[in-house]
């Protein structure tokens, strides 16, 4: 996703009344005004002004004390995926503003819509090297949809209102507003209107009918079609638009990980997960079919494996919103652009009622050979040693298949998205395409405030955990009731797998002395139970999920349990291998 070259800051006509205040205090009522409830963030002193001015609007704005700037972003980010709001963040210059960079570069590569403003040294000080200058702009620039710095008070209130309106239009993404202390101190005639529109950018590109007519006629004419969903589909609040479309035409469909969840997991047309630790016939089949049908997914490499050898005998329809995205990795034949909601509509109307049995049988047979050769004993293990796939089955069991996973990155993630179900969409938050570990600790607390109404369980590993595990006291001080379980296996799991298969168990690195979980889980106040045994685990997982409150959940896993199927680097999809 390139950067938006949005038209610099004018000054807007006196069309409202105006009231004398700070551009703190402006910033806070511009927060109001976009029906921010929440926001995430670490007061220092370049912000200060700011966090004043929140000290009068405390029953209205809940600020969220992280215990770091980068457990802050990925709050806003784990927030922002299950409300269907922007997230917000604030941090101080300099540190504050640079340990935020890991979530904006996460929330770009998964299109997660944030705002995230940070102080910054008195404009007078800018460029001089001043305490805790950064420059912020530049570091942001290739990581950002837009981002822009405030030296005066009378530019907060265009520059928020281009910052809500581009981080939730079009393709979401994160959005920096820098500004410096002094304007943040500055009295001005205060006015705000939102913005609706930018003449140079264009977030929902006019549907050319003539596309969806070509698509059509391809989709009507297939013989083995098949379909490829990733999360445009849930940004695009598209999922009743989507099953019509696939229920329609009878096409099987296969899901991305960020797509998970946008398509109840047991519907007969859901064939499975692609990618490099997918299912078997989603990626073995791509390769066998006629037509492609890729609806709000960009084909990242971790889908396609070596792109030489992807799908060449397919006639390919790329449903996008990002014209950016379009011929980027895969070559479409038929490129249709638009929202994918506008565009499913349209398409449905010309496709035909058709079924598919033969070919569905295919991945049925695919289905059959995978069980027996992986997941019956990841699922159903025989040996005394605890898998991940069985905590999983467990706790779908539990939930009966309704809760919000939250996953950090590894070999965990693999697992808990590969079996997982969900009946709900909106259902599966997780670092995609930038696989940030630490990631899941955080963005679980946002996730549980951004849908307090629902069981949210985060999934983490031991090396990923300990990354951001501070942000246990902001459970314990915020008193969200986040589910945390964490699968120990006393290694980098995913590192260590590849280091077994390719590295002929060279194990540089990558296995952990950890420490005691249990007593840091009790020093932040929160219930805990550790699991050793198979015969205790079903018990401990009810009560770790029925528990009205936070808790950690700890289960001794297999130290060098492997995740299959597996495509290796540099293979294509059909050479996906089983063990």
């Amino acid at each position: 996703m390139g950067t938006v070259e949005a038209p610099e800051l004018t000054s807007q006509p006196k069309t409202v009344d105006t009231i004398r205040m700070t551009g703190a205090e402006a910033l806070v009522q511009i927060l109001l005004k976009e029906n921010v409830d929440t926001a995430f963030g670490y007061p220092g002193g370049a912000i200060m002004p700011v966090y004043d001015a929140l000290y009068d609007h405390q029953d209205s704005i809940h600020h969220v004390l992280a215990r770091h700037e980068q457990g802050a972003i990925h709050m806003a980010q784990g927030y922002a995926r299950t409300s269907g709001k922007v997230g917000v963040c604030l941090a101080t210059s300099g540190p504050g503003a640079t340990n935020l960079i890991t979530g904006i570069a996460d929330a770009q590569i998964d299109s997660t819509p944030l705002v995230c403003i940070t102080g910054q040294v008195n404009s007078s000080l800018l460029g001089s090297d001043a305490f805790q200058e950064c420059d912020v702009l530049g570091i942001s620039m290739p990581v950002t949809k837009w981002n822009f710095q405030i030296t005066r008070a009378e530019e907060i209130p265009e520059a928020l209102a281009k910052a809500f309106y581009l981080a939730k239009t079009g393709r979401p993404g994160p959005v920096v507003i820098d500004i410096t202390k002094d304007a943040q101190f500055e009295e001005f005639d205060y006015k705000y209107e939102k913005c609706t529109s930018l003449r140079s950018y264009k977030p929902k590109p006019k549907l050319d009918h003539a596309k969806i007519e070509e698509a059509a006629e391809l989709i009507n004419n297939a013989e083995r079609p098949y379909v490829l969903f990733g999360q445009g589909v849930i940004l695009a609040n598209a999922e009743k638009e989507f099953k019509q479309f696939i229920e329609k035409t009878g096409i099987p469909s296969a899901w991305t990980i960020m797509g998970l969840s946008a398509l109840e997991t047991d519907h007969p047309l859901n064939v499975g997960m692609l990618g490099m630790h997918g299912n078997y016939g989603p990626n073995l089949l791509t390769n066998e079919c006629d037509v492609l049908i890729a609806v709000g997914m960009r084909f990242d490499d971790r889908v396609t494996g070596n792109l030489s050898k992807y799908a060449k005998q397919a006639k390919v329809i790329h449903l996008e919103i990002d014209p950016a995205e379009i011929d980027k990795n895969v070559p479409a034949d038929v490129a249709v652009l638009g929202d994918a909601k506008e565009s499913l509509s349209e398409l449905i109307k010309l496709v035909k009622p058709k079924s598919y049995e033969e070919w569905l049988q295919r991945f049925r047979d695919c289905d059959e050979k995978e069980w027996e050769k992986v997941i019956k004993d990841e699922l159903h293990p025989e040996s005394n040693i605890l898998s991940m796939g069985e905590v999983i089955r467990i706790v779908n069991d539990i939930t009966n298949d309704d809760h919000i996973l939250v996953t950090d990155v590894g070999q965990h993630q693999m697992v808990a998205c590969r079996y997982s179900k969900f009946t709900r969409p909106k259902s599966n938050i997780t670092s995609g395409g930038l696989g940030t570990m630490g990631f899941g600790l955080p963005a679980g607390i946002g996730a549980a405030l951004g849908a307090p109404d629902r069981t949210v369980i985060v999934v983490v590993g031991d090396g990923g955990f300990q990354m951001t595990m501070q942000e246990l006291a902001t459970i314990y001080q915020t008193k969200v009731k986040v589910k945390v379980l964490l699968l120990n296996n006393e290694f980098l799991g995913m590192v260590r797998q590849w280091q077994q298969l390719f590295f002929e168990k060279r194990y540089s690195s990558t296995e952990l002395i950890n420490p005691d979980f249990q007593l840091l889980a009790k020093g932040f106040y929160i219930p805990t139970k550790k699991v050793t045994e198979r015969e205790n685990l079903e018990k401990a997982i009810a009560e770790f999920i029925n528990y009205d409150g936070a808790y950690f959940l700890e289960v001794m896993v297999g130290k060098e349990n492997n995740v299959f199927p597996m495509v290796p680097s540099g293979s294509g999809v059909a050479e996906i291998r089983l063990e």
